[in-house]
């Protein structure tokens, strides 16, 4: 029992120390098979090692061109209400930023023009917006910034309302951004966008859902608004051609979502292994102008038209993996959509819902990396 501990810290401290080296579990487990005593306890703790944050490696469309690795290892700097959250937002030299419990956003922050950044939430940290008016509506707009990695947060607007307002959250012109393990509800006229030629975005272990009942008779005419996602800004975006490349891997659109689970315009985006199961749903996945999508390895339940083929779009591949339990509506794709350029470890189908519903959302105990 000692000798199999001794190696298990030795090997675990070593990680920390050398954690640019790329030692993780199978180096754990390689310094276990030494000693063959206690199995049990060998595979518990292999099982549960952490990947130090500098190994921490951005899965899908965020591993290229040069990866996501946001502020790393760099001090933290913690904030608990407003003042402090948007100083340290808006000084560049504040690398990683920790958020403690509920911070209401008496005005949409802006985060602009930065790179190498984190922002994540201790366990339970949430950032809340009451605002439903076309202009002070929404909780952070992310302009023209690069390498930033976002995770362990809530993000809670005040229930949708078409005002033509702000979502939640915006991309807006980005590259190598990783949203992770975080959960978006109740925007205003969204949960969570990205635009205007925003590019290389991984979002994994994300929860998208609407609890609040949407607000009816607002200016843009739609009176229910609880529309998700949306991918490119518009169809005359044409500067989107190119780039909106995402992935969403382990994603749950949750109960209360109606559109855009995601709609998208331009890109390739990559789908994987995650769960719809919005009963309210008129469409889940929208194909656009020049939508190139693959869809894989998800899992749909209680929903209407999980697949919507708009108009214009370059392809869409439903794989055969996915299932498709008491849906209505369109499950085909048409084309062939793109191979990504990267690989993840998929889940089995039949553990894709459990995996998700157990694991999606603000469900960490704070800046930790799980590997994929």
């Amino acid at each position: 029992m000692k000798k199999t501990f001794k190696a298990v810290f030795t090997a675990v401290a070593l990680c920390s120390v050398f954690a640019l080296t790329g030692c993780g579990q199978e180096d754990i487990k390689s310094d276990l098979s030494e000693n063959n005593s206690d199995l049990n306890m060998r595979s518990e703790l292999v099982a549960s090692a952490v990947i130090p944050l500098a190994n921490c490696v951005a899965p899908g469309w965020a591993s290229q061109n040069g990866g996501t690795t946001g502020g790393g290892t760099a001090a933290e700097t913690t904030v608990t209400n407003y003042a402090q959250l948007k100083a340290a937002i808006e000084n560049s030299a504040v690398k990683v930023i920790k958020v403690t419990g509920t911070i209401t956003v008496s005005a949409r922050l802006s985060f602009q023009d930065q790179t190498g950044k984190t922002i994540y939430g201790t366990s339970g940290a949430k950032l809340v917006s009451t605002d439903q008016t076309k202009d002070g509506s929404g909780i952070i707009n992310i302009k023209r910034c690069n390498n930033i990695i976002i995770r362990n947060l809530i993000f809670e607007g005040p229930g949708a309302y078409d005002t033509d307002g702000w979502d939640n959250a915006i991309l807006d012109d980005c590259r190598n951004v990783w949203i992770d393990h975080c959960e978006f509800r109740d925007g205003v006229d969204g949960n969570f966008d990205i635009k205007n030629k925003s590019d290389f975005v991984t979002v994994s272990y994300t929860k998208f859902h609407y609890l609040k009942p949407p607000k009816a008779g607002g200016s843009g005419g739609t009176d229910d608004h609880r529309f998700s996602n949306l991918i490119g800004s518009s169809d005359g975006a044409t500067t989107d051609a190119g780039k909106l490349n995402v992935t969403f891997v382990r994603c749950w659109w949750a109960p209360g979502c109606r559109e855009r689970m995601p709609r998208v315009r331009y890109g390739k985006i990559h789908i994987l292994n995650s769960y719809f199961n919005s009963s309210v749903s008129n469409k889940c996945i929208a194909a656009g102008v020049q939508a190139n999508i693959r869809v894989d390895g998800n899992v749909f339940e209680n929903v209407n038209e999980p697949i919507n083929l708009m108009s214009g779009y370059t392809a869409v591949t439903v794989t055969s993996n996915n299932t498709f339990t008491n849906v209505t509506g369109n499950k085909l794709g048409n084309g062939t959509a793109f191979t990504p350029p990267y690989t993840i470890p998929t889940l089995s189908l039949s553990s894709v819902k459990s995996d998700v519903t157990a694991n999606a959302g603000a469900t960490l105990s704070g800046n930790i990396c799980n590997s994929f």
